[in-house]
């Protein structure tokens, strides 16, 4: 298995990772401009881009999912959910669904609370075992924080939903799991976001305020908490829903 972290501008953070043996690779929260840097990778890998996923759709910087989607060939994906706000066709993914991408699997978890849509990605690579290695966290889960629950302008509904995801969905996965989230310092889709691109769960169960607390307090917190919306916002989601 291969795996690259790309640190791009805005504090994101997007991915590409698959099987070498095989030659498939997925990846994951392009930024517009960085096109040209997976292609590069996959061609370094000697993979081919099979599936290009965003795990919502992004307030904070335009995607470039589409656009590497058409050059190597392969779709572009979201959640199903986004077919509610989305005017233009994409590979609808489901909660539990798996993406076989050669020797390694991606299992679908549908996260909704950051956005409707959002989704992590547990990967498996099965030369190694049956365990999963490591969860693409999106902007549900961050090192440090949590994702901000405002941006589909229901925050208290939203920070709920965030809550029930975090505790039924990640956390009650492996604590040995890594996981990579979608932003780090620096970015204005939470609040805390610390400055290293990657952790454990159970280092963030230990370390991370916000998990420790009841939902009614999660929530009073985090709500309490939003930072400014992101800079061009209503710009870029219209940018990435429109076809």
């Amino acid at each position: 298995m291969f795996f690259r972290q790309h640190p791009t501008r805005d504090s994101s953070l997007s991915y590409l990772f698959g099987c070498a043996g095989l030659g498939r690779a997925v990846a994951v929260d392009v930024v517009a401009g960085d096109e040209d840097w997976f292609v590069v990778q996959a061609t370094l890998a000697g993979a081919q881009i099979t599936h290009v996923i965003d795990t919502h759709v992004h307030a904070d910087h335009l995607s470039g999912g589409r656009s590497l989607a058409r050059m190597v060939g392969a779709p572009y994906c979201l959640h199903e959910a986004a077919r509610e706000f989305v005017r233009f066709g994409f590979e609808a993914l489901r909660d539990e669904q798996q993406l076989d991408v050669g020797n390694v699997s991606v299992r679908v978890l549908h996260t909704p609370g950051h956005t409707p849509d959002s989704i992590c990605l547990l990967v498996t690579d099965r030369r190694r075992g049956d365990a999963p290695w490591f969860v693409l966290t999106g902007d549900t889960l961050f090192v440090g924080a949590v994702g901000r629950p405002d941006l589909a302008g229901r925050e208290r509904e939203m920070a709920g939903l965030l809550h029930e995801s975090l505790h039924t969905r990640l956390l009650s996965l492996p604590g040995e799991l890594e996981i990579y989230p979608g932003h780090q310092a620096g970015s204005a889709c939470g609040a805390g976001l610390s400055g290293k691109p990657a952790s454990t769960l159970a280092f963030e169960k230990r370390c991370n305020p916000m998990l420790e607390l009841s939902r009614e307090a999660f929530v009073e917190r985090l709500c309490a908490e939003i930072a400014p919306r992101p800079a061009d916002m209503d710009r870029i989601v219209e940018a990435n829903v429109s076809p």
